[in-house]
């Protein structure tokens, strides 16, 4: 899932499809610009970051609903 993330983040539009989490697998289809497997690999770090930010989002915002309701009585 990383990996569709990393792609879709150099290039919004690109198609492709690979197997088993594996850069090694990616067929790009429909004309789709390849994208090289060291930009895919060192766009994911940034994917997993974001992925992490947002989860700890959630969490934030759970909390303070809580909090919100707590206050209210």
């Amino acid at each position: 899932m990383n990996i569709h993330k990393a792609i879709k983040k150099i290039n919004a539009d690109a198609e492709f499809t690979y197997k088993n989490d594996d850069v090694d697998t990616i067929e790009w289809l429909n004309n789709t610009t390849p994208i090289s497997k060291e930009d895919i690999e060192a766009m994911i770090p940034t994917v997993e970051t974001e992925i992490e930010q947002e989860k700890q989002a959630a969490i934030d915002k759970k909390a303070s609903g809580k909090q919100k309701l707590k206050d209210l009585g």
